[in-house]
């Protein structure tokens, strides 16, 4: 005889009640008929199951289980733990299962919250993540390779750019590369906790990194962190990377470098938004990105490099800015000015209201990098030009910026002639 639970046999109570047999009911509930006809007979005899109005035997240890509930606050309880505790400190000699069944009992299950699902308008929200694929043959060289997930929540248009870290530059440089994709840049983008969106904190309350801040002002994008441990508040990119897994995984093939991995998937993205339906629409996600496109905000001319610290400085006197243990010029323009400092991956970028006016090696040797054309040019109703360069100070910047070849010839005949 199968075991009916509560909705079987209500179904069964209102099937006898409109006539129907015992034969037809066991063929819809896919159990035996002598299943049907024990319960109908219950139900004619009214009688009560004896097993509902036992008394549970972990009743004896009530108090001590309140005790322990009480003691944890109100957060989540291991009754495993609670039943070893029960029998190393009060000799309880039940099984689990008795103390599992005198809870559910004692303590019904809590309220259950529902989910607030809501639809994005086009050109609002981006939502992206990380994705791990690990020993994918890449060059012949088994390598660890993250995708970086970009989705347009309305259209669920998305982009996959390809890399092997998750460093900072690295996460500029994929959050540039899926907006030339996307063909622009969304009011706000969604994001997990990563170290390099959020420094401190979480959520709401947490600290955007600097540099990802002022790189998401350059763009004009909002960062919306994620709420900690609620990966359904970025379901749309969730589902994508779950989706990867089975339809874009790259460890299917080898690839001869990272570039044809790229296009392939580049390839497979077009070809899938061609036949996937954006359910906000009911129409392609293809023909609906086309119409989210129009919403987005425009990529400037020249997108930001990648860049890992950014800092604000003063400029001195002598046109110089400190940045990493040393000094780089400034067109003497900029003198007393306050300007901003980016460490891109090999460069040093000096910008003045977004737009960059020096830009220097990074990591040198030297610790003081100059350009002396940033001290040439008029003067400015605000800061003096420099005095020029004397014809001996002019012959030795000429022969500091020769070539090597012509830096061999005798430099102090050189400069005698030109004393002379």
């Amino acid at each position: 005889m199968a075991r009916l639970d509560p909705e079987a046999r209500v179904a069964i109570r209102t099937l006898v009640s409109r006539g129907t047999s015992n034969s037809v009911i066991a063929r819809l509930l896919d159990v035996t008929e002598g299943a049907v006809r024990y319960h109908v007979a219950r139900m004619r005899s009214g009688r009560i199951d004896g097993r509902s109005a036992k008394i549970p035997k972990a009743s004896c240890v009530a108090a001590a289980i309140d005790l322990w509930r009480e003691s944890e606050g109100g957060g989540p309880i291991n009754l495993a733990a609670l039943h070893d505790w029960l029998v190393r400190e009060h000799g309880y000699r039940g099984s689990l299962r008795s103390v599992q069944r005198f809870w559910t009992k004692r303590y019904p299950a809590p309220a259950i919250r529902a989910r607030r699902r809501v639809e994005t308008p086009p050109g609002a929200q981006a939502q992206v993540d990380w994705a791990h694929f690990n020993t994918t043959m890449v060059g012949g060289v088994a390598r660890d390779l993250v995708a970086f997930k970009m989705v347009l929540s309305h259209s669920r248009r998305e982009a996959i750019i390809w890399s092997e870290s998750k460093a900072m530059l690295a996460w500029l440089g994929c959050h540039t590369a899926a907006f030339r994709r996307l063909g622009g840049v969304p009011a706000t983008v969604r994001i997990d906790n990563e170290k390099t969106g959020i420094v401190k904190g979480a959520g709401s309350w947490g600290v955007i990194h600097p540099s990802y801040r002022r790189y998401a002002t350059t763009l004009c994008f909002h960062v919306d962190a994620c709420p900690p441990r609620q990966p359904q508040c970025k379901g749309k990119v969730e589902r994508r990377v779950r989706d990867q897994r089975s339809a874009l995984d790259p460890r299917s093939r080898t690839w001869s470098d990272l570039e044809e991995l790229q296009r392939w998937t580049d390839a497979q993205l077009v070809e899938r938004s061609a036949r996937l339906i954006c359910p906000a629409s009911g129409r392609t996600v293809a023909e609906t990105f086309a119409a989210e496109r129009e919403k987005l905000t425009p990529l400037p001319e020249t997108l930001p490099e990648p860049f890992d610290i950014v800092v604000l400085r003063t400029v001195g006197l002598d046109a110089l800015v400190a940045f990493e243990g040393r000094q780089y010029s400034v067109p003497f323009r900029h003198v007393g000015e306050r300007v901003e400092i980016r460490g891109c991956a090999g460069t040093v970028q000096i910008l003045k209201d977004c737009r960059i006016v020096a830009t220097h090696p990074r990591g040198t040797l030297e610790r003081l990098v100059i350009q002396p054309g940033h001290y040439e040019g008029p003067n400015t109703t605000r800061v003096i030009a420099p005095p020029p360069l004397g014809r001996m100070g002019a012959k030795m910047m000429e022969l500091a910026t020769a070539s090597v070849a012509y830096r061999s010839i005798d430099i102090y005949a050189a400069l005698a002639e030109v004393a002379r």
